[in-house]
């Protein structure tokens, strides 16, 4: 984990429910214990690991890759592909669309072709 992940995760610690103020509730048997997560340079915490890591969906592709992960070719991003045809992320895809749209237009209205 490089230093600007390790601050990305040290912000998302603090959106995880059982983190209160620096502690663990999960692990609050009686006396206070500090969030393991938010000391450490590794994913330790399964219930962060579970659900607070894919808030953010770049850091968590980048910190658990996993091989069903594609590369966006418009914004360079990692993304998990709904089929294996798949070129962009769901931000770009709309966009890309309507680009190729709008020249397959031009170009139909240029060679004259209309309806």
């Amino acid at each position: 984990m490089t230093y600007q992940q390790y601050r990305a995760v040290r912000r998302l610690v603090h959106s995880c429910c059982n983190y209160q103020d620096g502690n663990c509730l999960l692990l609050d048997d009686g006396e206070e214990c500090v969030c393991p997560q938010s000391i450490s340079y590794s994913l330790i915490c399964r219930w962060f690991r579970a659900a607070v890591l894919p808030l953010d969906g770049e850091l968590c592709a980048a910190l658990l890759p996993q091989r069903d992960m594609k590369i966006c070719a418009e914004c360079r991003g990692l993304f998990r592909p709904g089929s294996n045809r798949a070129k962009y992320c769901p931000d770009c895809a709309p966009i890309v669309h309507r680009r190729q749209k709008a020249a397959s237009e031009r170009r139909r209205r240029a060679s004259g072709v209309d309806k």
